[in-house]
């Protein structure tokens, strides 16, 4: 039916979707999967042993909303619901996330009550930012930073302590760079209709509610139900996308490893050749790209230079992942998911995760220090090695967790150019490379995280929603 351009989780996201549909509307399809590398799953990385493991990239993934239903749905159909791990509200993980601010670890609220109460860092309680909010002017723009929305609406202490430290947590981005649009985008809308947050709030919920009209599976109602706050994969989130491939090549998709498309001609409307660095072509109806935008845009460039250009201009950043593990008895870190570090405290580190209070069956203290995202070449400079990674995240558990002792195991990974960042203005430089696509009549579509969200749910539901908006193609083969 189509060729898959890229082996991580968008592309095998839509091997599985194509798959759906295919047994859906009865059609004899052939599906290809190009991957550059030795193995499927992208950035999803998991390294096991019988004490511990180790999360490379994502390690767990939240269940709410259309888009958090939807993967749950797909576990179910994938047979993972016996592997899932679910952290519900009580759970110390879910109860108390941290930042470290001059000095000192402060969990951030997280209850009802808590809103009304003072809360170091913060200097009142936190419902005073509504007022602020209420008090506030308003200013119609079409798109603006996240910090600069969040500073105007609630204050520069929200920005600076919760937006801004959140931002580094999910894309390791400067919220001062980062659209609004990214998470706030309906808080944007209501600044932008109603001429404020609160107002707009109000006004919402007179509103009748959109129905989804998704069939729910069991595990996704099990998870509505409990109130899941994040959910994780027994054994390492690996299995998810180990999963998937195994279910593309049982169901006759040729996943072809080690395969580096060089470039791309579009011939027609419906045919497309794909070159790869052996020299092989590949003839193809329609092109699903999960890669990398500038990845994408140097494929394209040769045809179609203003296309690429386009692609080139959603930037990237390379974030450190440095994993500790400690064969020690005792605990050494109180029960949380973790903290982030404020960009305000210009600290080498983004933050640390508890792995071993998130994940299950590990023996002694996991952690996972991330570094440098937006700040990489700032903070390390342009050759930055593993060791130095290495000594800078000891360096700060000891000083902000008192962790003395020598890890009895580590892993170092720079993972270079991995998040994508929705800078200012990215929703309509998106917009534009599609209408670019539809104009031009090529026969490719957009997958993943360069487009649609940085998120694993956000990832699974744009394959979804590119293969229901792609026609049904064919693929054929032609080594010469």
């Amino acid at each position: 039916m189509a060729a898959i351009l890229g082996g991580g989780l968008g592309g095998l996201s839509t091997g599985y979707y194509l798959l759906k549909n295919n047994l859906n509307n009865n059609n004899n399809l052939k599906l290809i999967l190009l991957e550059a590398t030795n193995y499927c799953g992208g950035w999803i990385k998991s390294i096991r042993t019988k004490d511990y493991v180790f999360e490379q990239g994502p390690r767990t993934i939240r269940p709410k909303g259309v888009i958090g239903l939807n993967t749950l749905n797909m576990m179910e159909d994938l047979g993972l619901s016996e592997h899932i791990a679910a952290i519900k509200p009580d759970h110390p993980a879910a109860k108390n996330r941290m930042i470290y601010v001059r000095n000192n670890l402060h969990v951030l609220p997280s209850s009802l009550i808590s809103v009304f109460q003072k809360n170091q860092p913060f200097s009142k309680p936190l419902i005073y930012a509504l007022f602020n909010d209420i008090k506030s002017p308003y200013k119609e723009m079409q798109d603006d930073s996240i910090y600069n929305f969040v500073e105007r609406r609630f204050g520069k202490e929200i920005a600076d302590y919760a937006i801004a430290p959140m931002i580094c947590g999910i894309c390791a981005g400067d919220a001062k760079e980062i659209s609004v649009k990214f998470l706030m985008k309906t808080l944007f809308e209501y600044e932008q209709n109603h001429g404020g947050v609160v107002k707009g709030l109000m006004k919402s919920m007179f509103q009748s509610k959109s129905d989804t009209n998704m069939d729910l599976s069991e595990l996704a109602k099990k998870a509505q139900e409990e109130k899941w706050n994040v959910y994780t994969i027994k054994g390492g989130l690996e299995t998810f996308p180990d999963t998937l491939q195994s279910y593309l090549t049982d169901n006759k998709v040729e996943v072809n490893l080690n395969t580096q498309v060089e470039e791309i001609q579009f011939i027609d409307s419906s045919c497309a050749l794909m070159r790869d660095s052996k020299g092989n072509n590949l003839t193809a109806n329609h092109i699903y790209s999960s890669i990398p935008a500038y990845a994408l845009a140097k494929l394209v460039r040769k045809q179609h230079p203003a296309l690429a250009d386009n692609l080139n201009d959603i930037p990237f950043v390379t974030v450190g992942i440095v994993n500790l593990y400690f064969d020690i008895k005792e605990p050494l870190i109180e029960p949380a998911f973790g903290f982030l570090v404020p960009p305000i405290e210009n600290s080498p580190i983004l933050g640390v995760v508890f792995d071993s209070c998130c994940i299950p069956d590990q023996n002694g203290t996991v952690l996972t220090v991330m570094l440098g995202g937006r700040w990489f070449k700032e903070k390390f400079g342009d050759d930055a090695s593993e060791q130095m990674l290495l000594d800078i995240a000891k360096k700060e558990i000891v000083k902000i967790l008192n962790i003395k002792f020598e890890p009895t195991a580590h892993h170092v990974n720079i993972l270079k150019q991995c998040i994508p960042q929705y800078v200012i203005g990215h929703y309509e430089r998106v917009d534009k490379i599609r209408e670019y696509i539809a104009v031009h009549n090529l026969p490719i579509s957009l997958v993943g995280c360069s487009y649609d969200g940085v998120g694993i749910n956000d990832v699974i539901y744009s394959a979804k929603k590119q293969v229901e908006d792609s026609p049904c193609v064919t693929v054929t083969k032609d080594y010469t």
